[in-house]
């Protein structure tokens, strides 16, 4: 699972490169702020509830598909309001995840039970020997105890001990036996959560692309011969250690590929009425919760207005807009962390020698609480092992060498204060200057756009300071192993930049900027080609400047460029918000759009191919079903499926360029590489494999795509082919306990910055809920088939107008 590998870049990467009657009460603009007083009696709505608990009251005003509009006086009351409704639709979510940071995966579910939400599959012992780890050494909190901007801002610290009590309050007032979600009904793992809790998730997602897919390598990490905690002796040779290193590698850049997004902000230039626009389009897992988004909208009068969503557990908008700006993120190409090859001393694994020092690693003792049989608990003694460079990994473990992961984000809990202050910025300069002074965007680039028509895109996130020379001289061979910098000496750690809060990475001044009047766009690409009218260049190896785009990256360029000449078909030229969503959803195959006719040929003059097991294989009938197809991935379209499979099947035997038509060409970036040489014996032996896999299935080639991708039962559009909507799923997909997953296109919003307020549709492919009994799993799932979009409410009046609305007023 993960983006299309059409040009490896990723999968070169290293081991870390691995969310009408009631209008006159809710009409709550900034001046009706005294609708909340302290004494305030409850007011609901049609079909809203009134909770009540003493002090101030906040009030969550659910519009159609369960969006929750958080309004309240202070940051306390938005948190508790943003908690409880979170809490109704994911108590379960959060509450698995609060197990698996707080080290008790073991206790509950047994040491070798399933792992948690979003973890590599791995021991629960090995997860709760890092967690716990990161519990008795105190990081967070140490983290917590910093001021502002390196810790948490006193708005957010008010906001997440208000978060918290939300949750809390829905647990204690419908009870753990009387919950919705029969996932954890009457579950003793359902508890209140802490401040503590949901800072170490916020901790947790900012280094997601890193230390969080290595969880089960670094728990489990022992010397090459040890005792393990059953007295079972355990030994690793070379070989295994080569194998296990590589699996690891593979595992860790397969989680970190699966985040991933396209992102668009045009300029007055580009857009026909003159407003800037932001298209929003993350690609992440489905069923991971930690990776999940939630859709709010969180105000308080005169201070903050944001609407957007926010990854689960996390208490503010990361992707949105408020009413004169907007903003999305994408996945960013550059690297977030460095693995570090140590060199062993001789005859003594935990230690290495450093600058010609011999220096002993670092050991933390750690009890960690077994569930065994008959529910009996006991403790287990586990170590955990950690460098100058960072913790050491199981994983490549020998008698001469380790590995040892730095994370540029192991300092980084001020992302919530970025969000923070980028939901009140007014402009881009604004934004600019929050992201300038709190540097916590942890590893995505920002595209953005406000009310002036102008458009910004930055890579502000954590990135290591290693220059192109260290680059050069202390990356070591990569034979089996991870691609590694040399640990044995200081002169390969990583630098630092004035202008940086924290010391090691690049600061503000270093980072990759553009602005324009005309558009910004980015579908995880380096930052180069953002708008290939301005290349940015110059910049650090470590940002990735690869100009080599995929086709997704391609075809993004291509829509946005034939939209301003109306070449596309929808109409005059220039960027409506309509021919925004249009454009998004058109399900647009690049791979096919530049290459199916050459596999048309080919299976025209070649009727028969010989498959990888040497069979003849019939296939004139799959060449009519691709000659008839029309290149898009409709959830009605047939041949996608057949071409997919084609595809993938493809890119997985060889280097790309070998068997294309036109190959790469530096000076042809945006074009290059395309078509297919049906004359190569790979494309011929794909398409025959693709073929002979249908006739294995009992599936027809022209099967349509609806039939075999879907979430909940409905059929899903977009594909992993070179599609602009990526989408991959399986008809499993969104039932089954564990919930069986998909990935691609999760939250969608289309902004358009109007002189009179922003007008946005978005859509939420997977609902508000995790939970398969709510009426939010997957209603908003019906819609993405469809093609149809909500109408984003975030005036009083429209909130107020919505007859769907429910309203819920908690007293504090």
């Amino acid at each position: 699972m993960g983006e299309p590998r059409e040009l490896t870049k990723r999968h070169r990467r290293s081991l870390v490169s691995r969310l009408a009657a009631v209008a006159a009460v809710l009409c709550l603009t900034s001046a009706t702020v005294a609708l909340l007083p302290a004494s305030s009696s409850a007011v609901t709505g049609p079909g809203g509830t009134t909770v009540a608990e003493g002090g101030h009251t906040v009030r969550i005003s659910r519009t159609e598909y369960g969006v929750p509009h958080i309004l309240a006086r202070d940051f306390d009351g938005l948190g508790y309001g943003y908690g409880y409704a979170f809490a109704q639709d994911n108590v379960c979510e959060l509450a698995d995840h609060a197990v698996t940071l707080r080290g008790e995966r073991s206790r509950f579910f047994g040491s070798d039970g399933e792992p948690g939400e979003g973890e590599v599959q791995g021991s629960n012992l090995a997860s709760d020997t890092y967690y716990s780890g990161q519990l008795r050494a105190g990081t967070v909190r140490q983290l917590l105890a910093n001021k502002a901007p390196l810790g948490p801002t006193t708005e957010l610290r008010r906001m997440v001990e208000g978060y918290a009590a939300g949750y809390n309050r829905y647990l204690r007032d419908t009870g753990v036996d009387h919950l919705p979600d029969p996932t954890c009904k009457g579950q003793p793992w359902v508890r209140p959560i802490t401040a503590l809790d949901v800072w170490s998730v916020v901790y947790d997602v900012n280094r997601v692309t890193a230390t969080v897919p290595l969880v089960p390598d670094i728990g489990d990490a022992k010397p090459p011969t040890a005792t393990a905690a059953d007295g079972k002796e355990t030994e690793a040779s070379s070989a295994a250690a080569t194998l296990a290193t590589a699996t690891a590698t593979a595992t860790a850049t397969d989680i970190a590929t699966d985040i991933g997004s396209n992102g668009w902000a045009l300029g007055r230039d580009a857009t026909r009425t003159g407003n800037a626009m932001v298209l929003t389009n993350p690609h992440l897992p489905w069923a991971v919760g930690y990776f999940r988004l939630y859709q709010v909208q969180l105000t308080i009068p005169g201070v903050l207005d944001v609407s957007g969503a926010g990854l689960y557990g996390t208490p503010l908008v990361e992707i949105g807009h408020n009413r004169t700006l907007a903003w999305t993120h994408t996945a960013s190409d550059a690297e977030h962390a460095s693995v570090y090859a140590l060199k062993l001393a001789p005859g003594d694994p935990t230690s290495y020698v450093l600058d010609g020092r011999t220096v002993p690693m670092e050991r933390r003792s750690v009890p960690v609480t077994v569930r065994g049989a008959g529910g009996k608990l006991k403790t287990v003694e586990r170590t955990l092992y950690s460098s100058y460079f960072g913790p050491v990994l199981s994983s490549g473990w020998t008698t001469t060498t380790a590995y040892a992961i730095r994370d540029a984000n192991a300092d980084n809990l001020r992302s919530m204060n970025t969000w923070l202050a980028m939901g009140k910025a007014q402009n881009l300069g604004q934004l600019r200057a929050a992201q300038d002074e709190f540097q916590g965007v942890p590893w995505t680039y920002t595209l953005a756009a406000d009310t002036t028509g102008g458009t910004y895109f930055t890579d502000s996130s954590a990135v290591p300071h290693l220059t192109d020379a260290q680059l050069a001289h202390c990356t070591l061979p990569n034979d089996e192993g991870p691609t590694a910098l040399d640990g044995s000496t200081s002169a390969c750690a990583w630098g630092s930049d004035p202008d940086a809060l924290v010391p090691g990475v690049y600061g503000p001044s270093r980072q990759p900027k553009l602005s324009r009047t005309d558009y910004v766009a980015n579908s995880n690409n380096g930052p180069q080609y953002v708008n290939p009218e301005a290349p940015i260049t110059g910049l650090p190896g470590v940002y990735d400047t690869d100009p080599h785009l995929d086709g997704r990256a391609q075809l993004g360029l291509d829509m946005i460029a034939q939209r301003r000449d109306s070449t596309d078909g929808l109409g005059a030229p220039g960027f409506t918000e309509s021919t925004l969503r249009d454009s998004m959803l058109g399900n647009r195959v690049r791979s096919a759009e530049t290459g199916r006719d050459d596999i048309v040929g080919m299976c025209r003059a070649h009727p028969s191919l010989t498959a990888t097991d040497g069979t003849q294989v019939d296939v004139r009938q799959a060449c009519t079903t691709l000659a008839r197809w029309d290149t898009r991935a409709d959830t009605t379209s047939r041949g996608i499926v057949l071409w997919s499979t084609f595809y993938n099947r493809l890119l997985d035997d060889g280097p790309p360029d070998t068997w294309r038509r036109v190959p790469y060409d530096p000076a042809q970036p945006l074009t290059t590489p395309r078509g297919f040489n049906g004359e190569d014996p790979r494309v011929q032996r794909a398409l025959a494999d693709a073929v002979q896999e249908f006739a294995a299935r009992d599936l027809p080639v022209d099967v349509e795509l609806g039939a075999v991708q879907k979430w909940d039962g409905i059929p899903l559009p977009g594909c992993d082919a070179g599609c602009f909507d990526v989408v991959e799923a399986s008809p499993e997909s969104g039932t089954g306990t564990p919930t069986a997953g998909a990935f691609g296109t999760t939250f969608l919003m289309s902004v358009e910055l109007t002189p009179d307020g922003p007008r946005a549709h978005t859509l939420l492919t997977y609902g508000q809920s995790a939970n398969p009994a709510s009426p939010h799993f997957s209603d908003q799932t019906r819609l993405f088939s469809r093609k149809q979009w909500v109408m984003e409410r975030s005036t009083p009046a429209e909130i107020a107008g919505d007859p769907a609305l429910e309203v819920t007023t908690l007293r504090r």
